[in-house]
Protein backbone atom coordinates (compact mmCIF):
# COMPACT_ATOMS: atom_id res chain seq x y z
CA UNK A 1 0.00 0.00 0.00
CA UNK A 2 1.63 3.34 -1.10
CA UNK A 3 0.56 6.27 0.98
CA UNK A 4 1.03 8.67 -0.96
CA UNK A 5 -1.46 8.34 -3.76
CA UNK A 6 -3.70 8.06 -0.66
CA UNK A 7 -6.33 10.28 0.83
CA UNK A 8 -6.41 10.35 4.34
CA UNK A 9 -9.86 8.64 5.10
CA UNK A 10 -8.60 5.76 2.64
CA UNK A 11 -5.50 4.85 4.78
CA UNK A 12 -7.63 5.61 8.17
CA UNK A 13 -9.84 2.98 6.98
CA UNK A 14 -7.21 0.49 5.58
CA UNK A 15 -5.66 0.47 9.10
CA UNK A 16 -8.83 0.09 11.07
CA UNK A 17 -9.32 3.54 12.30
CA UNK A 18 -12.10 5.75 13.06
CA UNK A 19 -11.89 8.66 10.74
CA UNK A 20 -11.86 11.43 13.70
CA UNK A 21 -11.18 15.52 12.36
CA UNK A 22 -7.87 15.43 14.39
CA UNK A 23 -6.26 12.09 13.02
CA UNK A 24 -7.69 13.45 9.42
CA UNK A 25 -5.47 16.63 9.88
CA UNK A 26 -2.43 15.34 11.08
CA UNK A 27 -2.74 12.50 8.51
CA UNK A 28 -3.00 14.99 5.96
CA UNK A 29 -0.23 17.29 7.22
CA UNK A 30 1.85 14.23 6.92
CA UNK A 31 0.70 13.54 3.10
CA UNK A 32 1.95 17.18 2.35
CA UNK A 33 5.09 17.05 3.71
CA UNK A 34 8.43 15.01 2.06
CA UNK A 35 10.04 15.16 5.33
CA UNK A 36 10.23 13.99 8.85
CA UNK A 37 8.37 15.58 11.17
CA UNK A 38 9.26 16.04 15.00
CA UNK A 39 6.20 16.50 18.13
CA UNK A 40 6.80 20.23 18.19
CA UNK A 41 6.65 20.50 13.87
CA UNK A 42 2.68 19.12 14.38
CA UNK A 43 2.21 20.71 17.54
CA UNK A 44 2.89 24.20 15.93
CA UNK A 45 0.73 23.48 12.95
CA UNK A 46 -2.38 22.53 15.11
CA UNK A 47 -1.74 24.26 18.57
CA UNK A 48 -4.85 26.17 17.77
CA UNK A 49 -7.14 22.88 17.08
CA UNK A 50 -5.78 20.52 19.17
CA UNK A 51 -3.89 19.81 22.24
CA UNK A 52 -0.63 18.33 22.90
CA UNK A 53 -1.94 14.89 24.12
CA UNK A 54 -4.34 14.38 21.25
CA UNK A 55 -1.25 14.78 18.86
CA UNK A 56 0.63 12.75 21.22
CA UNK A 57 -2.21 10.47 20.84
CA UNK A 58 -2.24 10.18 17.65
CA UNK A 59 1.52 9.57 17.01
CA UNK A 60 1.48 6.82 19.47
CA UNK A 61 -1.80 4.98 17.78
CA UNK A 62 -0.43 5.82 13.50
CA UNK A 63 3.20 4.35 15.30
CA UNK A 64 1.81 1.08 16.56
CA UNK A 65 -0.55 0.52 13.52
CA UNK A 66 2.03 1.31 11.01
CA UNK A 67 1.36 4.15 9.26
CA UNK A 68 4.16 6.18 10.66
CA UNK A 69 7.77 5.04 11.79
CA UNK A 70 10.41 7.34 14.32
CA UNK A 71 13.20 8.56 12.38
CA UNK A 72 16.64 8.70 14.39
CA UNK A 73 18.66 11.53 13.00
CA UNK A 74 21.58 13.85 15.14
CA UNK A 75 18.64 15.64 17.45
CA UNK A 76 17.68 14.94 20.49
CA UNK A 77 13.81 14.72 19.60
CA UNK A 78 12.88 11.81 17.36
CA UNK A 79 10.58 12.62 14.18
CA UNK A 80 8.08 10.72 12.01
CA UNK A 81 7.95 9.72 8.39
CA UNK A 82 5.24 7.85 7.09
CA UNK A 83 5.69 3.86 6.39
CA UNK A 84 6.25 4.28 2.27
CA UNK A 85 6.48 0.20 2.74
CA UNK A 86 3.34 -1.91 1.69
CA UNK A 87 4.94 -4.89 4.68
CA UNK A 88 4.02 -2.08 7.37
CA UNK A 89 1.31 -2.89 9.71
CA UNK A 90 0.45 -3.14 13.72
CA UNK A 91 2.82 -6.17 13.30
CA UNK A 92 5.59 -5.59 11.48
CA UNK A 93 7.78 -2.23 10.23
CA UNK A 94 10.03 -2.39 7.79
CA UNK A 95 12.27 0.50 7.46
CA UNK A 96 15.73 -0.80 6.95
CA UNK A 97 16.44 2.22 4.57
CA UNK A 98 18.86 5.47 4.50
CA UNK A 99 17.42 8.68 6.31
CA UNK A 100 19.31 11.69 4.83
CA UNK A 101 19.61 15.00 6.69
CA UNK A 102 20.22 18.29 5.19
CA UNK A 103 22.77 20.50 7.09
CA UNK A 104 21.14 23.46 5.44
CA UNK A 105 17.46 23.38 5.76
CA UNK A 106 17.85 20.53 8.25
CA UNK A 107 14.66 18.26 6.50
CA UNK A 108 15.44 14.71 7.06
CA UNK A 109 13.82 12.38 4.02
CA UNK A 110 13.53 8.34 3.95
CA UNK A 111 15.24 7.19 1.14
CA UNK A 112 14.18 3.96 -0.09
CA UNK A 113 15.83 3.57 -3.31
CA UNK A 114 19.43 3.28 -1.67
CA UNK A 115 20.00 -0.44 -1.07
CA UNK A 116 21.00 -0.87 3.16
CA UNK A 117 24.27 -2.96 3.12
CA UNK A 118 24.13 -6.56 4.73
CA UNK A 119 25.51 -6.40 8.16
CA UNK A 120 27.16 -9.55 9.27
CA UNK A 121 26.30 -9.89 12.82
CA UNK A 122 27.35 -12.59 14.96
CA UNK A 123 25.17 -15.91 15.07
CA UNK A 124 24.04 -14.46 18.87
CA UNK A 125 22.77 -11.15 17.69
CA UNK A 126 19.63 -10.65 15.34
CA UNK A 127 18.79 -7.46 13.85
CA UNK A 128 15.63 -5.72 14.66
CA UNK A 129 16.40 -2.54 12.79
CA UNK A 130 18.99 -0.61 11.17
CA UNK A 131 19.43 2.76 11.43
CA UNK A 132 21.39 4.87 8.54
CA UNK A 133 22.23 8.71 8.79
CA UNK A 134 23.57 10.17 5.87
CA UNK A 135 24.46 13.89 6.48
CA UNK A 136 24.94 16.52 3.18
CA UNK A 137 23.10 19.23 1.65
CA UNK A 138 19.63 18.37 -0.15
CA UNK A 139 19.17 19.09 -4.08
CA UNK A 140 17.32 22.28 -3.41
CA UNK A 141 20.15 23.12 -0.53
CA UNK A 142 23.03 22.25 -2.36
CA UNK A 143 22.04 24.19 -5.72
CA UNK A 144 21.85 27.28 -3.13
CA UNK A 145 25.95 25.94 -1.58
CA UNK A 146 26.90 25.64 -5.02
CA UNK A 147 25.74 29.57 -6.41
CA UNK A 148 26.58 31.58 -3.53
Amino acid sequence: MTMLIQNPENILKNFALRNTDSRNAVLSYFLSKNFALTHADIEHEFSKQFDRVTIYRILKTFLEKGILHKVLDDEANPKYALCQSPACDHQHHNHNHIHFKCEKCGETKCINDVVVPVINLPKSYKVQEINILVNGFCEVCESVVRNQ
